[in-house]
């Protein structure tokens, strides 16, 4: 059988995607793996009565960044001034009662309920109850992971 070269010139690039396809992957970071945390092997931090404990950092498959930590706040206590950043945020309240403010706008939150940020949107977290309170934060996109 034999090939023009119009038929040759279209077949090249066809040729040549596993190549590509393989030079491709061997660019990206590695993602996560899948793995478990048991909470009792979690190393613990403590910055002005707060606990913080890093649960996982690093990259999807799919390519976004992402960090977990859980977060202790006394009584009163709030981890930082609001801020933005470009990466999205979610809390997971476990215990106790927080108040998120985003944007200006401040939301009682208790055990089990759900907050979330958009990217770059103003946010703070404080304790305003009367026990502490325990939190989960889970960070998607560009430099969660940093």
């Amino acid at each position: 059988m034999d090939l023009t070269r119009r038929e040759l010139c279209l077949g090249f690039p066809v040729a040549l995607l596993p190549a590509l396809l393989a030079t491709e992957r061997a660019q990206q970071p590695t993602a996560m793996p899948s793995s478990m945390y048991p909470f009792d092997k979690l190393p613990v931090q403590t910055t002005k009565g707060a606990q913080f404990r890093s649960v996982l950092k690093g990259k999807l498959a799919t390519g976004e960044a992402l960090e977990v930590h859980e977060t202790t706040l006394p009584a009163g206590g709030a981890p930082h001034s609001p801020h933005h950043h470009v990466h999205s945020e979610m809390w997971l309240v476990r215990e106790g009662t927080v108040e998120i403010t985003v944007n200006g706008t401040s939301h009682r939150l208790g055990p089990g309920s759900v907050g979330f940020v958009h990217s770059s949107d103003e946010h703070g977290i404080r304790n305003v109850g009367s026990t502490p309170a325990t939190y989960f934060v889970v960070a998607i996109g560009p430099g969660a992971d940093s």
